[in-house]
């Protein structure tokens, strides 16, 4: 592998821009040679000052360079000497309040107290660790990256200036000759060793275990993405042959389209999922540090996509058993329920299998959501809560299902099922309000946390919207037969006006907030904003005009549908994958808002704090907290902010003169 592609692969995404610019400095050499005049056409001492000139700019880019990562390294070896003192002192607090209480009533309280403290500890540790072997990491890259830019450059100019510049200036720089980062890496083992895990280096090891940088996935997985997506294809071509020569009855069919098409939807968000994490991963967005997951053991793109495939597979044979019920002598109507009690029982299964981890973070997220507004909403929280929004077609699907099995009596053959969709005035207006509550009440409690009425006032009010619009449609609905054309229905023209207002206030919410596009100091990126991360800026323009499309699908479903054209089933059936599409997109760009955001403070891991929290800082730290929505792209009034920072040192040069153990002699100017 080319260095420049071993660079990007491991290089940490928050701190990319203070790793060597290594493909610049290459490019610089190789324009110089082929700007260099023909040793032909001139004499040999035109062609000496032509690369001299050259070597003078590019030995000084290279002190540029040098410097930033000298500052930059200095800066967060501080930071880590600072983080260790701190976690050390928690430690030493905790364990003499475990073997000094004062009497056995405080003793046993204090045992209880420090025990749950001891694992944040050890939780705050090992994010500790990380760290430090990130910014080990980088110390070896740039290294490196200065040893091969260097050798490239004698090699094309034939000259030993480069080798002689970097014994001069690299080999003696700080950040190149310091080893507290090792030093500390050591002494943080040995204390997790002796202090957390009891002397038992193996546990302690396993527990301080940092993923491989260059993540490699696994060949069994592959096989079974394959293997489960190929028979998933082929099934699905034997449920549409079977349901097209089926010979049955229209409503048992309409009935089973219904009560499949939820379970189908989720399906395609889990594989949509899976597609999202292998884009956030190859474009350097670190969604493992955006959602708060263990970088140790989370799951991949891959482990989704099976997960999918695994489900489409149930999902087929669940389809086929119902549509060959009668030769296979069950009940049609148990597949469907059948199905759903199998991916609930897969979810809730407490045995540490199938992905315990997983399955019970995501349960535990779920709890807060539903929750709302009642607990602290974090970036996953709301993350978790908009992709509600977009299933909610499936949630009332799942209404449907329930509603169908608690009135209707006969397993074999489907009644009147009205009550539980077209005259169902209630329950499923309720459901249909569920997500957009869940936001709207998220919102709520951000503002109650930050007392910021924007944007979380405003954005609770997008939310709201949702309310109106389900209020006239379901009015719409109970009183249609009371008008012989819908234009005389007002419920309708109210309805309608409040889609519009729904629809517009979401796109311009998700453009410029969820986003941060359409910024005024965007430069050459037209519309876009200052930073972009994905290769492109054609992804950022389709979806730009995609999202408007999808969120505006249903001025043409109102078309279809009011002119018969289309039945509102199928015409739901188009929209709802459309939607879970819409936000496969969305999720793109509103994690690289957020990433751009951590990029911005160089933050690369999970801060776990243990200590207690002073009442003075806590209006601050509740702000710094709600800076998960994206702050820098959110449309702030002072619009040079970020530029106007990054042209300031990144610490005073007081506090790195200060600074214990830290020579700076090397950094040069």
């Amino acid at each position: 592998m080319k260095f420049a592609e071993h660079l990007s692969a491991h290089i940490t995404p928050e701190w990319r821009k203070q790793y060597i610019n290594y493909e610049e400095m290459k490019a610089m050499l190789y324009m110089a040679v082929e700007e260099a005049p023909s040793a032909e056409s001139v004499d040999a001492e035109e062609l000496r000052r032509h690369f001299a000139t050259f070597d003078e700019q590019f030995l000084h880019y290279c002190d540029k360079e040098l410097k930033k990562i000298n500052v930059f390294y200095a800066e967060k070896l501080a930071e880590a000497t600072r983080k260790f003192a701190t976690l050390t002192s928690e430690l030493r607090d905790s364990l003499d309040n475990i073997r000094f209480g004062s009497n056995l009533a405080v003793k046993r309280d204090k045992k209880k107290a420090p025990a749950r403290k001891l694992q944040d500890l050890k939780l705050a540790f090992s994010e500790f660790y990380l760290s430090l072997i990130l910014l080990q990491n980088y110390q070896t890259l740039n290294n490196t990256g200065f040893r091969k830019i260097l050798k490239k450059h004698d090699k094309l100019l034939n000259t030993d200036n480069g080798a002689k510049w970097r014994e001069e200036h690299v080999e003696t720089s700080h950040f190149n000759t310091n080893k507290d980062i090792d030093n500390l890496i050591i002494e943080t083992e040995n204390l997790v060793t002796n202090e957390l895990e009891g002397g038992d280096r193996q546990r302690a090891m396993k527990r301080l275990r940092v993923p491989p940088l260059g993540e490699q996935q696994s060949p069994w997985t592959t096989f079974k993405v394959g293997l489960f997506s190929g028979s998933f294809i082929v099934l699905l071509i034997a449920v549409v042959l079977s349901a097209i020569f089926h010979e049955s009855s229209n409503d048992n069919l309409k009935i089973a389209f219904r009560m499949y098409r939820g379970p189908l939807v989720l399906i395609e968000f889990i594989f949509l999922i899976g597609v999202n994490i292998y884009g956030w991963r190859s474009s350097g967005v670190n969604h493992v540090l955006i959602f708060e997951l263990d970088p140790r053991n989370h799951l991949s793109e891959q482990h989704l996509m099976e997960l999918a495939a695994i489900f489409g597979v149930v999902w087929a044979l669940s389809l086929l058993s119902f549509l060959y019920s009668t030769a296979l002598s069950i009940p049609a109507y148990v597949n469907p329920l059948g199905l759903v009690i199998i991916m609930v029982v897969f979810l809730v299964n407490p045995l540490k299998m199938f992905r315990h981890e997983a399955r019970f973070w995501f349960l535990r997220l779920c709890g807060r959501m539903f929750s709302a507004p009642f607990f602290h909403v974090g970036f996953a929280d709301f993350w978790l809560a908009d992709q509600l929004n977009s299933l909610v077609n499936g949630l009332l699907d799942i209404q449907f299902l329930v509603c169908f099995y608690f009135t209707n009596g006969n397993w074999l053959e489907a009644g009147d099922t009205s009550q539980c969709m077209e005259r169902n005035f209630v329950i499923r207006p309720i459901v249909n309000c569920i997500p957009a509550w869940i936001r709207f009440a998220q919102c709520l409690r951000r503002y109650y946390d930050s007392r910021e009425a924007f944007p979380h006032l405003v954005n609770a009010g997008k939310y709201s919207t949702t309310f109106f619009v389900v209020i006239f449609g379901t009015l719409k609905g109970y009183y249609k037969d009371n008008y012989t054309s819908v234009l005389d229905n007002p419920y309708y023209i109210i309805w309608l006006l409040a889609q519009l207002i729904s629809s517009t206030y979401a796109y311009v919410w998700d453009i410029k907030m969820d986003w941060g596009l359409m910024d005024k100091n965007a430069g050459e990126n037209t519309f876009l904003r200052e930073e972009i991360v994905y290769s492109s800026t054609f992804f950022y323009y389709f979806a730009i005009i995609e999202d408007f499309v999808l969120r505006f699908t249903w001025t043409l479903s109102v078309y279809l549908t009011e002119f018969k054209y289309v039945s509102s089933d199928m015409m739901t059936s188009i929209t709802s994958p459309l939607e879970v599409f819409r936000r496969f997109v969305w999720n793109f760009f509103r994690l690289e808002n957020e990433h751009l955001n951590n990029c911005g403070k160089f933050r690369a891991v999970r801060d776990i704090s243990v200590a207690p929290i002073d009442s003075s800082d806590h209006t601050q730290i509740l702000r710094m907290m709600d800076e998960e929505d994206g702050v820098i792209n959110r449309g702030k009034k002072n619009k040079s902010y970020k530029r106007k920072e990054d042209k300031q040192p990144l610490i005073p040069d007081a506090t790195i003169v200060n600074f214990k153990n830290i020579n700076l002699t090397g950094i040069q100017g």
